[in-house]
């Protein structure tokens, strides 16, 4: 029997390994900063070509190579950072430890110009697939400059899954923040095509946070800080009144590396229990410092998911931090006990004689006693009443003489006498006075309501009658549906109507929101948006489509943008299709309006027209069927 197990190239080797490691140009991107940043760089520039395809240029002014270094930092588990297996336990660096360079020469092309702090000449290498093809003697600035070209050129089926350039640009820019907002004193920039997206110079954390996401998300920020022999924790956490319902900004790191902990997401939600809406979330921005013993960060091969040994006591601290950052800065409610202008309420003392309250009873008045009371009978069953015993009026009683009087003036002064006739139409009128209520509580039901075919509930549901039972209809969906349909008839048509806005609003987008937008913009005025690029990353909304005059516009694009990114759709018509059902979304009938028999007739009409008007574009119920075997068991 031969044998059949052999050793696998280096080659390959290395492009396995580049599964775990590079998934796409983003994680290119985040290993070779973070070894900058182990390099003690302060000036880190980042140049793409094609959001990162064809291109991926990283140049920094850290401490260099020398030229052994930079042959052998492309050999797999070769690394500075660790020594010994215990150092996994105690890390001070990022970076991925002997895999980074070498995964990523097995799936590109790589140049690396390097030149260490001191030396009068560097180093260039030329590797292509893990291959080396050229290594000589350069002049180049000292610190590093890595070419990663045509990543992936040699595994087809990896480059074929890569999303469109606005999409990994995205990615792309969502981790530059990342690596930004944690590394902030060090100067970044990131250009694409030749066009600078965004340069960060140097400062403290809230100077960072103010620089990416701007003053509005600034403004609505208090500090966090608290110091235990456990951890360290320090950043910002959103008042109650600058939470979002999306676009939330949630960042942990640890140790200078970023983390996602579900776990310590909770604690912090836990602090803002009936401060915020339930829809809503606050944005965070905290850096935990921790002994790199008590923590495991090799759990998941992207390093983002870190497991703490001391999890519990963490979590009581931080809750107790976010809590006291809140009430220190009066972000959460606070009673106050104003004094001022208070009626002043003596001590007792026990030795106080306290007088009884005067009753202020008239022992001598008489409800029957009035002025001109002529002896009138009680009358029973007067309106109001209603229970059938008799009771008097709590009014005085008209003085007679003084009414007369008052007729013989009007008399005097040409008023005409009443003839027989009025008399007559008077009591003609009191036949059309409604009847008593006989004390039985009765329900008034208009003459539409009671032969009306449909019938809507608690403003939220239409009620129509079928021939297999009754009919529900969710009215916002319902609506929903139709304008979605309405509004994809007009696209293939191209019959699409605008609506210019008399006073164009401005949107402050991020780097990210930017790409996206500047790739939705064909697909968005096809649907009768109109939007112009104005400096850096802010847009102008000139149009909207007919009918969303009265909407939050903002809000609309801004649904769109997340939609987009988080489904990663690149396809024109999954783009429209996500576009006119967020506008339809806003447009349509709200909860809570009360429709007219003809609005629901007209609504349910055009619904029922559609061929599958059962769900909503995002597979949400819009007709439910309570049948008549249903019906009869209840009763």
């Amino acid at each position: 029997m031969s044998d059949i197990i052999k050793l696998l190239p280096d080659s390959v080797a290395n492009q396995i390994a580049a599964g775990e490691v590079i998934q796409r140009p983003a994680s290119v991107i985040k290993e070779l900063v973070e070894n900058a940043i182990d390099a003690g760089a302060t000036s880190i520039q980042i140049v793409l070509k094609d959001a990162g395809r064809t291109l991926i240029q990283v140049i920094d002014n850290g401490k260099g190579m020398t030229e052994t270094d930079a042959r052998l930092a492309f050999e797999r588990h070769s690394t500075s950072k660790i020594s010994k297996a215990e150092d996994l336990f105690s890390l001070h660096t990022m970076g991925f430890r002997g895999e980074a360079l070498a995964s990523i020469a097995a799936i590109a092309q790589v140049e690396l110009r390097t030149r260490a702090k001191g030396a009068q000449l560097g180093t260039k290498i030329i590797i292509n697939a893990s291959k080396c093809e050229s290594q000589e003697v350069d002049m180049c600035p000292e610190g590093a400059n890595f070419m990663i070209r045509n990543i992936f050129f040699n595994v087809p089926a990896r480059r074929k899954f890569l999303k469109s350039n606005q999409i990994e640009l995205s990615n792309i820019i969502r981790e530059y923040e990342k690596l930004a907002l944690v590394n902030h004193q060090v100067d970044f920039s990131l250009t694409n095509n030749d066009k600078l997206l965004s340069k960060y110079m140097g400062g403290s954390f809230k100077q960072r946070i103010a620089a990416i996401w701007g003053v509005k998300v600034d403004q609505h920020l208090v500090p966090l800080s608290t110091d235990t022999s456990l951890v360290r924790i320090t950043g910002f956490v959103s008042k109650p009144e600058g939470t979002r319902k999306r676009n939330y900004l949630q960042f942990m790191f640890v140790n200078g590396r970023f983390m996602r902990h579900p776990y310590f997401h909770k604690a912090i939600m836990s602090s803002y229990e009936e401060l915020i809406p339930a829809d809503e979330q606050p944005n965070y921005f905290l850096n935990f410092s921790v002994d790199p013993e008590t923590i495991d960060v090799n759990i998941h091969p992207t390093k983002t998911e870190i497991k703490f040994e001391n999890e519990l006591p963490i979590w009581q601290i931080l809750v107790a931090a976010v809590k006291e950052s809140l009430g220190r800065f009066s972000a959460v409610p606070q009673i106050d006990f104003d004094t001022s202008d208070a009626p002043e309420i003596p001590a007792y003392t026990g030795d106080t004689q306290v007088a009884p309250p005067a009753d202020g009873i008239d022992p001598t008045y008489n409800p029957f006693q009035s002025s001109g009371y002529t002896g009138r009978k009680p009358s029973f069953g007067a309106v109001g009443g209603g229970n059938g015993v008799g009771h008097y009026s709590q009014h005085t009683m008209p003085d007679w003489e003084q009414l007369y009087s008052n007729f013989e003036r009007g008399k005097q002064e040409g008023i005409s006498a009443i003839t027989d006739e009025d008399v007559a139409a008077s009591f003609s009128d009191l036949e059309q006075i409604p009847p008593v209520n006989d004390g039985k509580q009765q329900e008034v039901v208009s003459p539409e309501l009671s032969t009306a075919v449909c019938m809507q509930m608690k403003g939220k549901y239409i009620l129509s009658p079928i021939k297999s039972g009754l009919m529900i209809v969710d009215q916002h969906r319902a609506h929903v549906k139709v304008i979605f349909e309405n509004l994809m008839k007009q696209i293939e048509g191209k019959t699409v109507t605008s609506q210019r806005v008399l006073f164009p609003e401005v949107l402050h987008l991020t780097a990210s929101q930017h790409v996206l937008l500047s790739e939705l913009l064909p697909d968005m005025e096809k649907i009768g948006f109109s939007l112009a690029p104005l400096s850096g990353t802010d847009w102008a909304i000139n149009a909207v489509p007919a009918g969303m005059e009265n909407v939050d516009i903002k809000d609309t694009i801004f649904q769109v943008i997340d939609e987009v990114h988080q489904g990663g759709s690149s396809i024109a018509t999954k783009v429209q299709e996500s576009i006119s059902l967020r506008v339809a979304q806003s447009v349509a009938i709200p909860y809570g309006k009360i429709l007219l028999q003809d609005e629901m007739d007209n609504l349910l009409s055009q619904l029922l027209n559609i061929p599958d008007p059962t769900y909503t574009p995002d597979g949400k119920t819009i007709i439910s069927v309570l049948t008549n075997d249903q019906l009869e068991k209840m009763f």
